[in-house]
């Protein structure tokens, strides 16, 4: 019996236009995951160019946290907090349901008890340290974090409003489907996960952003966010939710590609752009 190919999307610097397998359809909207958290760091990077923020203010300037936990904003972004890697109580089928804005306020009144580590110390992979990210930006702006997404990197970019949202249509998203057709349902994370790994775009949005922000550096050197390590000197970030997996990075020599998938863990998408970049040239100016 002959598995069905894996809906599949890459838009590269070697290819005129998206490469589709499986039906996969670069112009609807498709989770992003993490890569969120790229849009959250250049959010953060602009509003402290635009000294609403900076990146060393304490957490506890713009939210309601104990005094002393040492955490900046800088911390938050690298990374480097201290905080564990996802808040504590998720659930096991929809992970962030019920992490809503009330149930991070509970959890920033204790944050002092939650860190692991010395904020600075080491680098740690946080979604809760994101999530906090995020509701300091909305804070300390006083616009909601989608408003601050459209005016800080999408009009930036030259993308409309709605290039980004927290809930797609239903007729305009991808999705892998199971039995009888029907589509599989994504995580719910809406809520205060939002900052980290909620947001929805195209795949040709997010190559937009990719390209934007490190090969063409429209808006200054590429924010905290991006990951930087690698089998190649890279910059990069991945994505993955329960039904969607995303890698977006760039060479120096401008070589660049963004991979979505359906139904595929983050780390074979990741080896798969990988590769896509270890195979593409560069093209002639």
């Amino acid at each position: 019996m002959r598995s069905r190919p894996v809906p599949t999307c890459v838009l590269g610097s070697s290819h005129d236009e998206p490469v589709v397998i499986g039906g996969h359809d670069p112009d609807r909207y498709a989770e992003m995951g993490s890569f969120s958290k790229v849009v959250t760091a250049t959010v953060l990077q602009r509003l402290s160019e635009q000294e609403v923020v900076a990146l060393d203010d304490p957490v506890e300037r713009w939210l309601g946290v104990p005094a002393g936990t040492g955490i900046t904003l800088r911390h938050l972004a690298g990374h480097t907090s201290g905080l564990p890697r996802a808040p504590p109580g998720l659930a096991r089928f929809d992970p962030y349901r019920a992490f809503t804005e009330d149930r991070l306020r509970m959890l920033l009144a204790g944050l002092d008890r939650l860190v692991v580590g010395p904020p600075g110390e080491r680098e740690e992979y946080s979604n809760l340290g994101y999530a906090v990210l995020g509701a300091a930006l909305t804070a300390a702006a006083g616009r909601p974090y989608r408003e601050l997404v459209a005016v800080h990197l999408l009009a930036p970019l030259g993308l409309p409003d709605d290039a980004m949202v927290v809930v797609p249509p239903a007729h305009n998203r991808s999705l892998p489907t199971g039995l009888f057709g029907r589509s599989a349902k994504p995580w719910t994370m809406s809520g205060a996960i939002l900052p980290a790994g909620g947001l929805w775009a195209s795949p040709r949005t997010m190559a937009r952003v990719l390209t934007g922000l490190v090969v063409d550096r429209s808006l200054g050197e590429p924010a905290l966010g991006w990951q930087r390590t690698g089998p190649l000197p890279l910059i990069w970030h991945n994505g993955g939710t329960g039904t969607a997996s995303m890698f977006a990075g760039a060479l120096p020599d401008g070589r660049w590609t963004v991979v979505h998938r359906l139904c595929t863990a983050y780390d074979e998408t990741d080896g798969l752009g990988v590769d896509e970049l270890r195979a593409a040239r560069v093209r002639p100016e």
